[in-house]
């Protein structure tokens, strides 16, 4: 008999609707695999309030594991050995994603390198000439195949490690003028994906890959940006991560460099070449150990999210974001009944999960 955990019921469980990262963890740490979670939806989805469960179709499942074998890619859960230990600290680290070549790349220091699409010949120059270098010192680099200083970083490295994270499926090349540029990096590189096969990347996807890139990496280097720019999205994943910040300065007169000089006002380092950078990474990389993904013990199933506990919870529950220990502050209750009662509400399409943790009532 299968187990639990095989690839089959994890996939299954991941792409079932109103299951995120976190809730996905929850559900493996209370039930154990995904098997016991997957039977236990329905209850849980009742209790929160739901009318019925909608679990993904088996048959889609099939089709997307085919399609994902037939490009030569596979997946790599959470929970295996080799998901890349550094993004397994997120919060909301990815429960799955779909790789082709070389994972090993990623065992190595890595440092994220992102800035503008339009940016100037003389900063795609220097991206190049940064990161060809940074991989002639040993460390990855990883960006996100985008036009400008993510395609200028990719080609400086193609050669010693890139790595690029892509906003849509791993099958679909995107920008178009950038297919022959991501098939390279699937065969000399390591090219990685969330959304599932023949998914065109969309605007909302674009913050998920961000949060892949800076999460993957020792430290995040920016190279121009405007100051409401992605590439700052990326550089405050990385603070909010606990990673360093880095930028490149520029000219005051040229907009694309508003945002790097902002960053160093607020505090990121200032950088001007690989030295400079490896200088401030490699200390933290010699700390950094490979860990398995470390499972919260599973609970058994009982009865310790019923009585008032459970509505006091309910109750102090809004529009408004709040955090889940000042819900147990306020309520009373231990974590583990508000853990639970918000995986339910969740499971039922009725709680939101925003930045930091921080949950609200859906609207």
């Amino acid at each position: 008999m299968p187990s639990g955990n095989n690839p089959f019921d994890r996939l299954r469980l991941i792409r079932s609707p109103n299951i995120g990262p976190v809730t996905y963890r929850q559900l493996k740490a209370r039930f154990g695999d995904a098997s016991g979670a997957l039977e236990a939806l329905p209850d849980l989805v009742i209790r929160g309030g739901g009318n019925r469960v909608e679990l993904a179709e088996p048959a889609l499942i099939e089709r997307e594991m085919a399609a994902v074998a037939a490009l030569g890619a596979r997946y790599i859960f959470i929970e295996d050995a080799d998901y890349p230990n550094l993004l397994t600290h997120l919060d909301n680290a990815p429960p799955v994603i779909t790789v082709r070549g070389q994972i090993g790349l990623l065992d190595r220091p890595t440092v994220a390198m992102v800035g503008a699409r339009n940016a100037s010949a003389g900063a795609c120059r220097f991206a190049r000439t940064l990161a060809f270098e940074l991989g002639q010192a040993g460390f990855s680099v990883v960006s996100g195949l985008a036009r400008g200083i993510d395609t200028a970083t990719h080609i400086g490295s193609i050669n010693s490690g890139t790595v690029a994270v892509i906003a849509g499926s791993i099958d679909v090349a995107y920008p178009p003028e950038n297919r022959d540029l991501q098939d390279a990096i699937a065969e000399r590189g390591l090219l990685i994906a969330e959304q599932p096969p023949v998914t065109e990347p969309r605007a909302r996807h674009f913050p998920y890959r961000n949060r892949i890139i800076a999460g993957l990496a020792s430290g995040t280097v920016v190279i121009e940006a405007a100051p409401k720019s992605g590439s700052l999205i990326t550089a405050r994943l990385a603070a909010e991560a606990g990673r360093e910040v880095m930028a490149v300065p520029g000219s005051p007169l040229d907009p694309r460099s508003h945002g790097c000089n902002q960053l160093i006002r607020e505090g990121a380092t200032l950088v001007q070449n690989a030295f400079d950078i490896a200088e401030l990474l490699r200390p933290m990389d010699a700390q950094m150990v490979r860990q398995v993904f470390r499972q919260t013990p599973k609970m058994e199933p009982g009865h310790e999210e019923e009585g008032p506990d459970r509505q006091s919870v309910i109750n102090l529950m809004g529009m408004t974001y709040v955090s889940v220990d000042e819900l147990v502050r306020q309520s009373g209750s231990s974590q583990s009944i508000v853990q639970m009662v918000l995986l339910e509400m969740e499971l039922a399409g009725k709680l939101e999960r925003g930045a930091g943790g921080k949950v609200r009532l859906a609207a």
